[in-house]
């Protein structure tokens, strides 16, 4: 049975999810549908929002009621780290098309989420809201934070000059089903479940993991970030950025471990401590999102457990053992 739309957006508001495929945007747009709301997709060989003409027809035809902006180039830090200008100027153009369209056309509540990597590499803990631009950013994925730092920017910009109703979340660590598995590019959760796992299909004695496995992560279930979506594009209405998070992290290490733990690999879990560790600690404050009355509702040990099921199920490469031999694995913002 549909549940009716929440109070503060109309029931059946049309709603265009903008990267509906990714980790955030899937999460989002099956809740946002399961809450009665009609939302609008496009694939991106179906509109490459980095077009500024293909996004401004797609809104002049579409006409949305509410947009949320989860499109993004993503990616962990050696991603970050050897295609800075993609991240720099990819999320600068799609930032730029969608919430300049989505005010020209009359949108009336946009959501756009950024990323915890916005505030300062030693920002005190937890990071309130108002830590953003008082300290340098961590240099590995420094272009991509100021591309997410100027779309911050470019809200608080329409709401100054045009009254605009648009608003910003700023996530943790996000996980859960539709994550990037691929080991160049992926995060740190999704990176260790899935070496974690060909090390234990392989037998493999050890994963070798970057960096030295004390920095400390908070992670937040997809689902769980879409809720806070939603309520926030409900109830949030103001030109400070609002962070969206568990209020609980834990060290690197807990987490392989928690994740081997999950996995059954037995193996040894040794940190290259030559290799980087990016930004110490980013624990956010979220007492805003808590006053709205929101609250995380999946344990991080079941989130991995469903995690690495959706991988398995969908990964479509069946791994087969082979020798026993070291397994590497880069850590991410």
């Amino acid at each position: 049975m549909v549940e009716m739309a929440t109070p503060g957006l109309a029931p059946g508001a049309r709603i265009y999810v903008a990267g509906h495929r990714g980790l955030v945007g899937s999460a989002i747009t099956r809740h946002l549908a399961s809450r009665g709301f009609e939302v609008l997709t496009r694939t991106h060989a179906e509109l490459d929002l980095t077009d500024a003409d293909a996004t401004t027809e797609f809104f002049a035809d579409t006409r949305p009621d509410h947009v949320v902006v989860a499109a993004a180039r993503v990616g962990g830090i050696m991603a970050n780290s050897t295609a800075p200008v993609d991240f720099l100027e990819d999320n600068l153009r799609i930032q730029l098309n969608v919430i300049s369209c989505a005010y020209r056309v009359g949108v009336q509540r946009l959501l756009f989420l950024g990323s915890s990597c916005i505030y300062p590499k030693l920002a005190p803990q937890p990071i309130t809201e108002d830590a953003l631009l008082t300290g340098p950013l961590e240099p590995t994925n420094e272009a991509y934070a100021i591309a997410k730092i100027a779309g911050i920017t470019q809200i608080q910009a329409y709401r100054r000059q045009y009254g605009a109703s648009f608003v910003s979340a700023m996530p943790t660590n996000v996980y859960g089903p539709a994550d990037n598995f691929d080991l160049e590019t992926s995060h740190v959760l999704p990176a260790l479940i899935r070496r974690c796992h060909e090390a234990k299909v392989s037998d493999a004695p050890e994963v070798v993991l970057w960096g030295t496995g004390t920095p400390r992560r908070e992670f937040i279930h997809a689902h769980d970030l879409a809720r806070a979506c939603l309520t926030i594009l409900s109830s949030y209405d103001d030109p400070a950025p609002i962070n969206v998070g568990t209020g609980v992290d834990q060290t690197i290490r807990e987490i392989a471990e928690l994740i081997a733990d999950v996995i059954g690999y037995s193996g040894r879990l040794r940190f290259d401590s030559t290799k980087p560790d990016g930004t110490p600690r980013k624990l956010l404050d979220v007492s805003r999102l808590h006053a709205l009355g929101w609250q995380p509702e999946v344990p991080l040990r079941d989130g991995i457990q469903a995690t690495y099921e959706w991988w398995l199920e969908h990964s479509g490469t069946p791994i087969v053992a082979g020798p026993r031999r070291a397994h590497r694995s880069t850590l991410t913002r």
